[in-house]
This record gives C-alpha cells, structure tokens and sequence, in this order.
C-alpha cells in the first residue's frame, strides 16, 4: 500500500488550532488543515519515520507547522524547529502552536536560498526539493547530511519526475500552487529517484524509497536516510 492519512478525529483535533479566533474570522487555514491531513498520507509515514529517535528536528519548508502537531500528537516530544520563507505562514504556525502549547516546538523565517539554520538532528524536507533547480537539491540534501547527529534521520517527502501520469499531475498541482498564492515559488525541478539515491549513497547513508501517493493522484515518495541501516523504520506491512 502507500500510506493512509491520519484517522479523522486526529485530523479534526489538528485543525482546530487553526481556527480563528473570532467566530467571523478567516476559516481558510482551518478547511485546508483538515482537508490535507484528512487526504494525504504524508504524516504518518514522517511520523513513522522518525518513531524512535529522539533527535532534535528541523523541519525545512515548513508551512503552518502541521507537522509539530503530528509529532506531538504522535507522542514524541524531541525538539522541533520550523523555518519557511513565507513570514505570514510562519506567524500563524506559531499562533496556532501556542494555542495547543506545544512543548519545545518553535518556528521561525528562514530564506533558503541563503543558507540554513545551525543544527544537529534530523532533518524533514517535505515538498520542497521541487522548487529548486537540481544543484540546488543537491546543495541542500548534502548540507542536511552533514546535520545528522548519530542515531538521526533524513526524511524527505517528494513528487519524482519518471514519465508516470501521476508525476504529470503532480506538476500540475505544483504549478496551480503557484498560481493561486498558496506557495511563494513555482516548481522548478522534479527529483529524479536515481539522482536522488546516489547523492544519498554517494554521501554514506542508508536510504529507503516508498511510495507515498495514497489515494491522491499525485507522484509523491517517502524517503528516509540515515547513517545505519538501523536507523531506518521497516515500512509498514501491506
């Protein structure tokens, strides 16, 4: 199989901290957090990802911070950091953190395209890697390998161009983001599985591929990192 979304009531659970604070306010946040996490399996198969390590995290591209949320509703309490180049995202992952009082999970602007945070742990890139151009990727996918600390992992969440009609769907998608003013950039360059595996490799780690599309149409695969076979989740059966 490749993934199940969150069970509904923990879906709803989440979304609710990004309702507004007036009755009359902006519902939007709210209807998409609920819509996403009540479709896409994205979330348990990060949190599976990382179950088991307690490694601080760095979540690059993070949004309104969903996946803080996911962790903590998971149970694992490691410490969280979320930076995104959109400062009005930024600012409502942060009000909603702090209307669930998530422990230890802060979130904060960071331009990319500038450099990274200081960090040691695991490093998320979820839906990210495709608005960059390929040297891009590989800068960043080696900068995050050199953030490893032992027992760490580097989970990544990506459509992959391989000719597929869902990779076709997934550009779309990508593009019509754009379009609309969800994401600040448009897509510039679908991984490539085997580009991908071999920087992976290449720099010394262990790397499993799964595919993470569930009943969307879109082209998207989990990939989880790390240093020793052993840091890697089996995935799940089925």
């Amino acid at each position: 199989m490749s993934g199940q979304p969150l069970p509904r009531t923990r879906a709803l659970g989440i979304a609710r901290a990004y309702l507004p604070a007036n009755p009359w306010g902006n519902r939007w946040d709210y209807y998409y957090v609920r819509a996403k996490l009540g479709s896409d399996p994205l979330y348990p198969g990060v949190l599976r990802a990382l179950r088991g390590s307690t490694a601080p995290v760095l979540d690059l591209g993070c949004g309104l911070g969903l996946l803080a949320h996911a962790l903590r509703q998971d149970g694992q309490a490691m410490a969280y950091l979320g930076v995104d180049n959109d400062a009005a995202k930024i600012r409502r992952a942060g009000l909603a953190a702090d209307r669930m009082r998530l422990a230890d999970a802060r979130f904060e602007y960071v331009d990319l395209a500038r450099g990274l945070p200081a960090h040691a742990g695991s490093v998320a890139i979820l839906d990210v890697l495709q608005y960059l151009p390929a040297a891009a990727q590989r800068e960043l996918l080696l900068n995050a390998v050199a953030m490893l600390s032992p027992g760490a992992r580097l989970v990544i969440r990506s459509g992959m161009v391989d000719g597929s009609w869902r990779g076709r769907v997934s550009r779309i998608g990508d593009r019509v983001a754009n379009l609309v003013g969800w994401m600040q950039s448009a897509p510039r360059c679908h991984p490539d599985a085997g580009v991908l595996r071999a920087t992976l490799e290449g720099a010394g780690l262990q790397v499993a591929f799964e595919p993470l599309y569930g009943r969307t149409p879109f082209n998207n695969w989990l990939v989880v990192a790390s240093h020793s076979q052993a840091g890697i989740p089996p995935r799940d059966a089925g």
